[in-house]
Parts: C-alpha cells; sequence; structure tokens
C-alpha cells in the first residue's frame, strides 16, 4: 500500500470482535433501517509480488442478523427473507483483488446468498495497519457496495396506500474490517 508500511504479505484472519458487516435499506420508503450481521468470519491471502494469488472469504452467519428490533429479525431469518433454516450462511469468495490506487482496492468475487450466486465488486479503501498491545499486526479495511437484494431471490415485500414499497430493492452493504495477521512458524520462534 504504502512505502513506509509494514510487511501486509501473507495470511490474516477477521477479527470478528472489530468487524462489521452490515446492511442498510429504505423503509416504507421514508427512512433507512440498518443492521448487521454479529457472527462474521473469513480469511485473507495478501501476495503483492503475485496479486493473482490474493485472496479474501467472508462468511455470515444468517442467524446472526440484528436489526435491534426483534419482530423484524425474526422475519429477516423466516422464508420470506433469507430463510436461515435453509441457508444458514452468506459467503463471499473474491476471485481477483486488485490495487487500484494510493490505500484503494476493489475486491471482485461471488456473493452467495440463499441459493444464488452472483459475482459482484467491492471497493474498499485500506484505513491502515498498526501492532496492536499484544503485539499482533492489524490491518483496516472499509467500504460500501449497493446491490439488488431481488438478484439474491430476496423478493418479499408489500405495496404502500400511498405507492411504492415497505422494503427498497436497493441494499446498501457497508463493511467495517479489522484482519489481524497471522504469525508464521519463524516468527513465534
Amino acid at each position: 500500500m504504502t512505502d513506509n508500511a509494514p510487511d501486509l504479505s501473507g495470511d490474516w484472519d477477521l477479527d470478528a470482535a472489530h468487524t462489521r458487516v452490515g446492511f442498510s435499506a429504505k423503509h416504507a420508503m421514508v427512512t433507512n433501517v440498518r443492521g448487521a450481521f454479529n457472527d462474521v468470519s473469513g480469511s485473507l491471502h495478501v501476495d503483492f509480488d503475485d496479486t493473482t494469488k490474493s485472496n479474501a472469504e467472508i462468511v455470515l452467519e444468517v442467524a446472526s442478523i440484528d436489526t435491534r428490533n426483534t419482530q423484524r429479525d425474526e422475519h429477516l431469518r423466516s422464508a420470506d427473507f433469507f430463510d436461515a433454516e435453509k441457508w444458514p450462511e452468506i459467503v463471499f469468495r473474491s476471485t481477483l483483488i486488485e490495487e487500484v490506487g494510493d490505500n484503494a482496492l476493489v475486491v471482485s468475487g461471488d456473493l452467495t446468498i440463499r441459493d444464488v450466486t452472483k459475482p459482484i465488486t467491492i471497493p474498499l479503501e485500506f484505513t491502515g495497519a498498526q501492532t496492536d498491545a499484544a503485539g499482533a499486526l492489524r490491518a483496516g479495511f472499509e467500504g460500501t457496495r449497493r446491490i439488488n437484494r431481488r438478484d439474491f431471490g430476496l423478493e418479499w415485500n408489500m405495496a404502500l396506500d400511498s405507492g411504492g414499497w415497505l422494503v427498497s430493492e436497493k441494499i446498501t452493504l457497508e463493511f467495517e474490517i479489522s484482519a489481524v495477521k497471522r504469525e508464521t512458524a519463524a516468527q513465534a520462534a
């Protein structure tokens, strides 16, 4: 990323306690409802010598959806939306990671929601890398991406009396990622 940055090549794990993968959707055409998946896992392999060998995977547990409203969360877990019992995970697997500018990445890959897999591209900002109090190297990334939920089989909606729909088709995905670099055997010795 930058010349004075620590060595970022290697294997990384998402720090679930400091990572947020969320979303926002327009409700009743007038307000945004925000939510997140509280159970997030994933890994990242970075190879700056051959970026085609870099890859990322993020897994969201659908049952962990949290919009701060129990009734809405239960509806989102139901067959009307995510059908958490039948499809318990949302998975993103990268196919290409490109550095497109200073601290700017474009991550292309396949997003699977329910039984539908579609290619998407996610722009991410590298927000920095620091060694934490425990001596672990951490890196941060942030970004957003709009998708059409209907492309992934999330069809449920309700017409409003005044026109329009209860839930917007366009959903903004929100990524605030903290990753911790794995120690190699040589570093641990």
